[in-house]
């Protein structure tokens, strides 16, 4: 195996560094300001941008690239808090569908709010247009990567 150049380790740590610190960051900003974790965050959203806020069990797995008993730990209790309901699935009796609650729907939309404007304020705000544009390529360029190794 090969080692990392000592600029390789020097990137590398930093954006270990910077990773860590904003999701610590943008976590604990959303749960101050909706009460919401990043994984209720993460699921609300997923779901709020299907049509009629309902999507396929499977396909919320799938989409968010979670294990089957993460996502169903977490979709029991977001259904405790009123915040989703399971039904069975019109297209396949074996499956079920996640819907919105209204209240699922209120903070979806506030959560994404906040998220959207920590995001400009730790991250867009800082960097010039052409290093958000090398943001961008570079994220592309690394998950073609995984996408091809991972098939």
């Amino acid at each position: 195996m090969a080692d990392l150049t000592d600029p390789q380790a020097v990137a590398w740590a930093s954006y270990q560094r910077m990773r860590a610190r904003l999701s610590g960051v943008l976590g604990r900003e959303l749960a101050a300001a909706t009460g919401l974790s990043e994984a209720d965050f993460e699921v609300l959203v997923a779901v709020h941008e299907r049509p009629d806020d309902t999507v396929r069990s499977l396909a919320l797995r799938c989409g968010l690239e979670w294990e089957k008993s993460r996502l169903s730990h977490q979709l029991r209790r977001m259904e405790q808090r009123g915040l989703i309901i399971r039904e069975a699935c019109e297209e396949d009796s074996r499956g079920s569908a996640v819907r919105l609650t209204a209240r699922g729907r209120e903070l979806a939309c506030e959560a994404r709010k906040h998220y959207d404007a920590a995001v400009k304020r730790y991250v867009m705000d800082s960097l010039t247009p052409e290093q958000i544009a090398a943001l961008a390529e570079i994220s592309g360029i690394l998950l073609d990567r995984i996408e091809v190794t991972h098939k």
